[in-house]
């Protein structure tokens, strides 16, 4: 069956009937919401128009479907069905459709929605717990960021976007660009090639100070830029906080970077409990060992 959605031809099976309306434009294509006439609930359907024509978009699409398969939490994301071209041969277009979601982080924090520090607490907590479970299956989200995290007229919260994800196990995936730079941990700004579930416990904490103050944490221009706001915030490293640089020069260059003192964070973040004060300053530390660990912050 098909439908024309502002332009966008949607091509799908007779199961998903109208009212099928534009609820969003991700990286990758256009997302609409529409009814599943066997079970009448209301579901987003993601279309990637021309899928394989671009490799790196095509490797992200796969990457997802093959990872979210394989999970099943509330506070993930998940794919409910693909839908099938009607021939092989006309297969250029992929249709995902996962359950529909009202907002994203983004848009709530940008939002006149006053925000609670319950609502702060909920949030943070269904994060957590979200990326707990991501984690123990040896999966590295990678790209946590507020748009990536979905959320309901019940503010439960789901993550989502794993086309950027990697297992630990693979070899290849060390190297390639990842995390919006402004959620980027100090050891990807400094092009450190092995790294941990550490990488998206930093993405946490700058949510969560993103959550407090309703404005991005670091908003680098580029990557020096965004790690002398790092370091304005949290303070120059020492050398102790340094032993996870393999390369000379990376421990050269973060000694030559202009010295700042650690910031108070009470002043900075007024109205954040002392709980969540503490759990910043345990998130965004420096040295990606002394992270505190997704299992002690959930």
């Amino acid at each position: 069956v098909q439908y024309n959605v502002y332009g966008n031809l949607f091509e799908v099976s007779a199961k998903y009937v109208p009212p099928i309306r534009p609820v969003g434009r991700g990286a990758c294509g256009i997302i609409c919401a529409a009814v599943n006439a066997q079970t009448r609930e209301e579901v987003a359907i993601k279309k990637i128009g021309n899928a394989f024509d671009n490799q790196i978009d095509a490797k992200r699409t796969l990457r997802e479907v093959k990872l979210l398969r394989h999970m099943n939490h509330e506070n993930v994301i998940s794919i409910k069905d693909i839908i099938r071209p009607p021939r092989r041969e006309n297969f250029n277009d992929v249709y995902i459709v996962y359950e529909l979601m009202d907002t994203d982080l983004h848009h709530l924090l940008r939002s006149n929605q006053p925000l609670t520090d319950d609502h702060c607490q909920y949030f943070l907590y269904q994060v957590l717990r979200g990326l707990k479970y991501v984690h123990s299956a040896k999966v590295l989200h990678r790209d946590l960021r507020p748009s990536n995290l979905l959320l309901n007229a019940k503010c439960e919260l789901k993550i989502g976007d794993f086309g950027l994800a990697r297992t630990t196990t693979e070899t290849d995936f060390m190297m390639e660009y990842v995390v919006t730079r402004w959620y980027r941990a100090p050891e990807l700004l400094l092009n450190c090639s092995e790294y941990t579930a550490a990488i998206d416990i930093w993405s946490v904490g700058c949510i969560l100070g993103e959550i407090a103050t309703r404005e991005p944490l670091f908003p680098g221009k580029d990557y020096v830029h965004q790690l002398r706001l790092i370091t304005e915030l949290i303070g120059s490293p020492d050398d102790t906080s340094l032993g996870f640089l393999r390369s000379d020069n990376a421990r050269r260059y973060v000694r030559s970077l202009p010295q700042y003192p650690k910031q108070h964070f009470g002043s900075r973040f007024p109205s954040m409990s002392t709980g969540a004060m503490d759990l910043l300053e345990r998130m965004l530390v420096f040295d990606p060992s002394k992270r505190i660990t997704g299992n002690l912050a959930a």
